[in-house]
């Protein structure tokens, strides 16, 4: 049996379950899940292994029309994603509505497979998913359609099926054992965010980004320093609460979610630092792990 292998794009709006979606395929929590836009900022592979297939998951930011110079780059990561996609499954939850008409033009114009996700079915009844899959067809005529709770794991394993019939011949991209392009660091730095989503209200969570200032490992224990950036110096206070507290709080839930990931003890040290107007500044992003395009929106 000849192997398959090929890239596969999942794309659609914030909180729509793209995360949950390839963390429920893979078996493995490599994508932040919060309720909260922006908990995915990157692109982030997922690998599916098998003796006979590879199936490359991008998981992609929630698609926006961007306000910063940081958005810019997560519309960019979603238009890379789809540049090198042999799959595309476009993720959708009932009484969605699709509005991104330059993106929905170039899901109209591909040659590519897309299957269009319609998540959280546990939520609404038959009549209702109905007529979801009735708009769609009449939307996207090309597209297959398959309806999916995520969260559940519905559906999934007929998903899987169809995803390796349309899988391309090709030899592995990766390694078997991996699961992912990321390193330890970038996954230890996006669950320390998403604890900050998590734990913060209003625009706090989303004027942060965090950085791994030092990782360093011994025989029973891994020493990591971590920095909170801010925006603005109001924001600092609120970040490390009344006495401390917010932030021990923060450090407390972080380390045990970050052991629980590395599987080793963990010594979590958090500093904060106001770096202003970071989502506008180029070198910053860059600095961040952004790639930075000519694409305004999507």
């Amino acid at each position: 049996m000849a192997h398959k292998a090929g890239y596969i794009t999942i794309l659609g709006y914030p909180n729509v379950g793209k995360s949950t979606l390839m963390n429920a395929l893979i078996g493995e929590k490599l994508s932040g899940i919060t309720p909260k836009a922006q908990t995915t900022r990157h692109r982030i592979i997922g690998i599916l292994n098998d003796e006979n297939y590879q199936i490359v998951f991008s998981d992609t930011p929630g698609i926006l029309t961007p306000k910063y110079k940081l958005h810019q780059a997560m519309v960019s990561a979603i238009s890379s994603s789809l540049s090198d996609a042999d799959i595309i499954l476009l993720v959708t939850e009932p009484g969605l509505k699709f509005t991104h008409d330059e993106i929905l033009q170039r899901i109209i114009n591909t040659n590519l497979p897309v299957i269009i996700l319609i998540n959280k079915i546990d939520t609404i009844d038959q009549l209702k998913l109905e007529k979801e899959v009735e708009n769609w067809a009449k939307l996207l005529p090309k597209a297959e359609i398959l309806p999916v709770s995520a969260l559940h794991q519905s559906n999934l394993d007929l998903l899987k099926t169809r995803l390796i019939k349309l899988l391309p011949q090709h030899p592995p991209f990766y390694d078997k054992s991996e699961l992912t392009d990321r390193n330890e660091r970038f996954f230890v730095s996006e669950i320390i965010r998403e604890k900050i989503l998590m734990n913060y209200s209003q625009e706090v969570p989303y004027s942060v980004e965090v950085a791994i200032d030092s990782f360093k490992e011994d025989e029973s224990l891994i020493r990591i320093r971590a920095i909170i950036f801010i925006a603005r110096e109001s924001q600092k206070a609120i970040i490390l609460g009344h006495q401390g507290k917010s932030i021990k709080k923060l450090g407390t839930e972080a380390r045990l979610s970050i052991e629980e990931f590395l599987g080793r003890h963990v010594f979590l040290e958090l500093h904060v630092k106001v770096s202003k107007d970071w989502r506008e500044d180029e070198l910053q992003l860059k600095r961040f792990g952004y790639n930075l395009s000519d694409d305004k929106e999507l």
